[in-house]
């Protein structure tokens, strides 16, 4: 699928210039912001992945990623991958996710280093099951 991405790295875009990108999905974006600030201790970097995937909000601490949003015209995508125990413990919690997420999950590849779940958010569930699978690959550091 075709994404309209934040792909020019010559222009490292500002907060409001994803806001606008985003559209009428920042909402859910800040939301999503909003809880991993609140709930650990990841420090938020915006990179540039290249061509294909343009520019990322990625959470990282200590060499490790909690997850990567990628802002696109009206939504956004978030990676998160899960190691083989947090698949594990996923499948165990599965029924929390919603149908998106839940299909999402159970078609990932298993590669050497976990299941990438692409997770376009474009409704409120999405940012829920999110919040579920970001819960099984860390507990929360920070009580809000």
């Amino acid at each position: 699928m075709f994404y309209q991405r934040m792909i020019d790295g010559n222009i490292k875009p500002t907060e409001d210039d994803i806001t606008k990108t985003v559209g009428e999905k920042s909402s859910l974006w800040l939301e999503i912001r909003k809880y991993v600030e609140e709930n650990y201790d990841f420090t938020p970097e915006l990179i540039y992945y290249g061509q294909k995937y343009g520019w990322t909000l990625r959470y990282r601490k200590s060499g490790k990623t909690l997850c990567s949003l990628f802002p696109e015209k009206d939504a956004f995508t978030i990676l998160v991958v899960l190691g083989k125990k947090e698949v594990e413990k996923t499948f165990s919690i599965i029924d929390r996710l919603n149908p998106e997420a839940r299909t999402l999950f159970e078609n990932a590849e298993q590669k050497r280093d976990g299941r990438w779940l692409w997770i376009r958010v474009l409704i409120n569930d999405d940012v829920e099951s999110i919040k579920v699978l970001l819960n099984v690959k860390r507990k929360r550091t920070k009580l809000s």
